[in-house]
């Protein structure tokens, strides 16, 4: 049994140990090629040994780096802060709240879940186009409440007693919402606001879409200013994705305890 035990024990971490390894292997792989010299950008064993450091100031030097990343900061922070917003308040509502047809328009809710987003971005813009919000921060910060069936599933875990003890204390829906509720959804709102920043730091389609003035360019739309007729400059380019690339890891990182209590709690969740 004991052998048995061991042998499952060194299985799973070998098992693991290989997902681990093709999860990072990209990452190397993209830092190590922005330290190659153009020249050797698609050769596996670089013929030099010199290291190209001078493709991160390059990659600084031939987009307008800072306004790319501080644009990419305001609207994925902004675009976050308002997909809790929409999802803490949707949630409530059809966890919690009582109206006629909250079944029939919840399954509604999760079919618009599963299509796509090329679907979507037709008439979003034709809806922006006409309202006068083409190349603007707003039409970027179109909130998708994507987050309200995880924070649903979360509620709907949690007992009623603290609210209905809340009711019998003259509490009212939006009191037992931001006093009671708001404390116990830390977790699935640390969940729903950091997919929704790196959801919206790497969007790219509709950015394109959306957005033809160069000042309001993105990131994704800002690494595509990196080829052009001559074709592409690979090194900056990796440069340039490897500095982007931190502030989602670094989320992630800092918040790995709470995404995974958020997760674990909500997914599962439900009654």
């Amino acid at each position: 049994m004991h052998n048995k035990k061991r042998l499952s024990t060194i299985i799973s971490v070998v098992l693991l140990s290989l997902i681990a390894i093709g999860f990072l292997f990209p990452f190397v792989w993209m830092v190590v090629t922005s330290l190659k010299p153009t020249t050797e950008v698609f050769t596996l064993s670089p013929s030099g040994s010199r290291v190209a450091g001078d493709n991160y100031p390059s990659a600084l030097n031939s987009i307008p780096f800072g306004r790319v990343v501080l644009n990419s900061f305001i609207v994925s922070l902004a675009g976050a802060a308002l997909v809790v917003v929409v999802s803490v308040l949707s949630a409530y509502a059809f966890a919690r709240l009582r109206f006629k047809g909250r079944e029939h328009l919840f399954m509604l809710f999760l079919g618009t879940l599963v299509l796509p987003q090329e679907g979507l971005v037709i008439p979003l813009y034709i809806g922006m186009q006409r309202m006068g919000l083409v190349n603007s921060y707003f039409a970027l910060i179109v909130p998708f409440a994507f987050g309200a069936f995880l924070i649903r599933q979360f509620l709907m875990s949690l007992p009623l007693e603290f609210e209905e003890a809340a009711r019998i204390d003259g509490c009212s829906d939006w009191q037992i919402l931001t006093k009671i509720l708001l404390p116990l959804l830390k977790a699935p709102i640390t969940v729903v606001g950091v997919f929704a920043f790196i959801d919206y730091w790497s969007a790219f389609l509709w950015p394109l879409i959306v957005v033809n003035d160069s000042t309001l360019a993105t990131i994704p739309l800002g690494l595509q200013m990196f080829s052009g007729e001559r074709g592409t400059d690979w090194g900056p380019l990796m440069a340039a994705v490897t500095m982007t690339t931190i502030p989602s890891i670094l989320l992630v990182v800092f918040l790995q305890k709470q995404l995974e209590k958020g997760v674990t709690l909500g997914a599962f969740g439900g009654r």
